[in-house]
């Protein structure tokens, strides 16, 4: 069993890596975790941001599980918070739904996606986006300072969930809400699968059941939590190979067992 302090540095260090290598390079592997073989093009998790309003391909390294903003109710003048913000992607459409009136913080503890996002911001001279090196666990901002909180695949690689929840709880404006895509399980995951340490930096291993993940939303103190969307994650045959046997893998491809990706909403009263 991994404390959370190994996690977090298991965490940091792929993810510091995975700063450094294109968006082809992560689309090849599981959601940037190399997957055994260099022959694996495609991608597990990820969704096509190219047709969504202020999109900018620099800053899409192919990482999330979703796209939280479709569903996220900004409006224009809004703080809004990322939570694991990586090189900017979701930060810098939630800009153009904000305006010049708005203001859009990304936080992430990798300090090299920090310097990444930072890059692409000033590239595109946005003066009301900013980065911040920090944890999810303790974020560097003080109460009640965002309309909305966003985060695309991150929170399943947080050790301590429900202390998770509750500073997004803290951050959040009264009135305001989040809306979060992430990874979460039915049914039991098979040991190989969750003691891998690549895939846990790749969305899968570190997610909670269903359940349990909406439940440390409301037991944070949120109200009216609604599943956006939902989707499975149909995991390639070669990944499977590698933990499970012909049987687990005949379980794995029923509906009632598996990965999926969750879009979550829930308000703060």
């Amino acid at each position: 069993m991994k404390n959370d302090e190994t996690i977090k540095v298991m965490v940091k260090e792929k993810y510091g890596a995975i700063a450094n290598q294109s968006k082809a390079q992560n689309q090849s592997s599981c959601c940037g975790g190399t997957c055994g073989s260099s022959n694996v093009e495609f991608s597990i998790m990820s969704e096509d941001y190219s047709q969504v309003p202020g999109y900018v391909p620099e800053a899409d390294l192919a990482l999330g599980c979703g796209i939280p903003t479709e569903f996220a109710c900004i409006k224009p003048g809004d703080s809004v918070v990322d939570l694991g913000s990586g090189a900017g992607n979701d930060c810098f459409v939630a800009r153009s739904i904000t305006g010049e009136k708005g203001r859009v913080i990304g936080i992430d503890m990798t300090e090299p996606m920090i310097e990444k996002a930072r890059e692409n911001a000033r590239k595109l001279e946005f003066t009301n986006v900013e980065f911040l090196l920090g944890e999810i666990e303790a974020l560097p901002l003080p109460d009640s300072v965002a309309d909305v909180v966003v985060s695309n695949c991150v929170l399943n690689l947080v050790p301590n969930k429900p202390k998770a929840f509750a500073e997004m709880h803290r951050i959040l404006k009264p009135g305001g809400h989040f809306s979060v895509s992430d990874i979460v399980l039915r049914g039991e995951l098979p040991e190989g699968l969750r003691d891998d340490a690549v895939m846990y930096a790749g969305c899968i291993s570190g997610a909670q059941q269903k359940d349990d993940y909406l439940g440390n939303i409301v037991r944070a103190g949120f109200a009216n939590v609604v599943v956006q969307k939902e989707r499975r994650i149909d995991l390639p045959r070669e990944i499977l190979e590698r933990h499970l046997t012909a049987e687990q893998q005949d379980a794995f491809s029923r509906e009632t067992v598996g990965v999926f990706s969750l879009t979550v909403y829930a308000d703060k009263p």
